[in-house]
């Protein structure tokens, strides 16, 4: 064990934060710390590096071990670039490669005894600098620094020029190389696009110590953790394995959990009816049963009603019109900043119905792209023509849409002067904003609260199209998993950017993938994507132009394979359950003439037929039984 948190309590202004927290990290281990906003795990991560002091409770580093830490906001600041920021990691590497180096000036003046002490010396420090990865550090640093999505351009910007997310990175990368027993993380790919998040979970799942993750990144925590800790109304529960199985897991205990009390419930309701039936007879010796009976009841112990998920937001996007087949066209669209062209000459068409995911590296185009069509920014060139009857609705991750000087009521009232104040405040509960909340100004809430207000307010767009700019960014994991459910039942069409890999794979039925200016086209979702991009990448030629030229090519050519098989599992799924339908229709219709026969009074007088009659009824009964299963089952593979 190298961390053990003991029955850890915080309380901030008389409200319970954390009470009783314990759990323990073995060396090696990779674990998440997972729970709602607010829930405490960012005040316990605090805690355990003594920033913060618990009411009660401890946290023990085991003996001589070593911790590192990677807060959500970062304060470096100085003169040092990027890459002389990482390099001062090693500085105990470049000491004693200054010492080598005066050692040798040394050993050129020496001979005799002197040499040779001199040269042991020198023996001795080159030894720890070849332990110390003397001769690799160089090429560790740059390999950190572009597996966090640092170009070697960038490695000579002062710190004093970054961006706070560009700080994070550098703040990460240190921490990274310094390699202590135990990392704690506080949502560590906030500020990463996917390729660098993708190099950090490989980096992490081969680091040689423990880790301790905060983050909303389910598909992250997947592949990283096997162990998750949740924090719940203050209190933990561990569970073993990645994040689907702490879901999976969490889901099973809650169902055993309402089914106890329901079925507890339920026997205290048929212990009352059965009480008040026997004090009905109203004899000595049923009222004596019924006192009796009394007696067990109020021993009989109901357990508490396990409480839905707290701070899950409700959400439902329905479209006001049905729009036309083609929704948007999209020809020859190009836009360059500063010289620098992001895309050039983008072709892409989206029907009616399809949720289509914009994935690619940071600094592609991808909002700019979602800007453009929503006529925030204007295109070099080309043009987008929207179809029959398409109302398009926009969250914007900036969300520049809400006005900072209203309120939460006014923004929405302002919007829709239709709704009456009830029902305002309605929907606005619908997305925890209640009582007093309603008049906060937008200017004062944090990025989770005005993402609540914008989501609203697309709610009650109507829209039949939606463009979404990165939609989960200031979402705890329970609202994302309401607005994945939201998005999968949504009737009308989506075009949405986004860098949640978990998010993409529950919600897209398609994959643009930005690269290199030009766009690489994908049915399915992002495993499909991943399992085709290999191979799309292994088509690449040399030239880089060429390349991406001859992987669109193939892409397209894997894509219209795919798109037909698809196509034709749908025209098979489509036609069994044609076939089951007529086959239940066929069976109900039979059993509804044997009802009749059963009233003719003909066979109601000739028992072998009754008894024939009777065999075929049961015999209807099972078929259908088995129709009506098959018919459930090919009905959810077609939704």
């Amino acid at each position: 064990m190298i961390l053990n948190i003991s029955e850890i309590s915080k309380a901030f202004d008389g409200k319970d934060i954390l009470r009783d927290v314990s759990f323990h990290i073995e060396e090696h281990e990779k674990a998440a710390l997972v729970g709602v906003n607010g829930a405490g795990k960012s005040t316990l991560l605090k805690i355990i590096m003594g920033i913060l002091t618990p009411d009660s409770g401890t946290a023990v580093l085991s003996h001589d071990r070593e911790i590192g830490y990677l807060a959500q906001h970062q304060e470096l600041t100085g003169e040092l670039s990027i890459y002389e920021q990482l390099l001062s990691v090693k500085q105990e590497l470049l000491d004693l490669y200054d010492k080598m180096r005066r050692s040798e000036q040394r050993m050129s003046l020496l001979s005799g005894d002197a040499l040779e002490a001199e040269m042991a010396s020198y023996s001795k420090i080159t030894e720890a600098y070849e332990r110390g990865g003397g001769y690799a550090y160089k090429s560790e640093v740059v390999g950190v620094l572009k597996g966090l999505g640092f170009s070697e351009e960038d490695f000579t910007k002062r710190i004093g020029e970054l961006s706070g997310g560009q700080k994070t990175r550098v703040a990460l990368g240190k921490l990274l190389l310094t390699a202590p027993d135990i990392i704690l993380l506080d949502e560590p790919t906030n500020h990463l696009d996917m390729h660098s998040i993708e190099w950090l979970e490989t980096y992490l799942i081969n680091y040689k110590g423990a880790v301790l993750i905060v983050s909303h990144d389910r598909y992250f925590l997947n592949r990283v953790v096997t162990k998750v800790i949740e924090i719940e109304n203050g209190r933990s529960r561990t569970y073993r394995g990645n994040y689907d199985a702490f879901s999976e897991k969490k889901e099973q205990l809650r169902k055993a959990a309402l089914s106890a009390y329901l079925n507890a419930v339920n026997e205290r309701r048929h212990q009352e009816e059965v009480i008040a039936k026997l004090k009905s007879f109203n004899r000595e010796k049923s009222i004596k049963r019924a006192e009796s009976r009394e007696k067990l009841l109020m021993k009989m112990d109901i357990p508490d009603k396990p409480a839905e998920a707290a701070g899950s937001i409700s959400l439902r996007f329905t479209p006001g019109l049905e729009s036309g087949n083609d929704v948007l066209t999209v020809k020859g669209l190009t836009k360059a900043y500063d010289g620098i062209t992001l895309f050039e000459q983008v072709d892409f068409e989206i029907k009616k119905g399809e949720h289509v995911a914009l994935i690619g590296s940071n600094g592609t185009g991808k909002s700019t792209l979602l800007k453009i069509l929503n006529e925030a920014v204007s295109p070099d060139a080309g043009s987008f023509v929207f179809g029959t009857n398409v109302i398009s609705g926009y969250y914007d991750q900036e969300m520049q849409v809400l006005s900072g000087h209203k309120s939460i009521f006014e923004e929405i009232s302002d919007d829709y002067p239709s709704m009456t104040n009830t029902e305002i405040r309605t929907k606005l509960a619908a997305f925890l904003f209640t009582d007093d909340d309603v008049f906060k100004l937008i200017d004062s809430l944090s990025g989770g609260e005005r993402a609540r207000v914008s989501l609203c307010k697309l709610m009650l767009s109507d829209a039949n199209l939606l463009f979404l700019d990165e939609p989960t960014n200031h979402l705890d994991i329970n609202s994302r998993e309401v607005l994945e459910s939201a998005i999968r039942a949504y009737d009308g069409t989506v075009f949405y950017v986004s860098h949640d890999r978990y998010f993409i794979n529950r919600t897209a039925t398609r994959i643009l993938d930005l690269t290199h200016g030009k766009l690489l086209n994908y049915i399915g979702n992002y495993d499909y994507y991943l399992e085709k991009k290999e191979a799309v990448e292994k088509a690449n030629l040399p030239s880089e132009t060429d390349g991406v030229s001859q992987a669109f090519e193939t892409a397209s050519k894997m894509d219209w394979k795919a798109q037909k098989e698809q196509e034709a599992r749908k025209r098979k799924q489509k036609n069994d359950l044609l076939k089951i339908e007529k086959q239940i229709e066929d069976l109900e219709k039979r059993d509804r003439e044997i009802d009749l026969q059963f009233e003719d009074p003909d066979v109601m007088s000739d028992a072998k037929k009754l008894a024939e009659l009777s065999e075929e009824k049961n015999r209807l009964a099972e078929a259908l039984e088995n129709a009506y299963g098959t018919w459930e089952q090919l009905s959810s593979d077609e939704s």
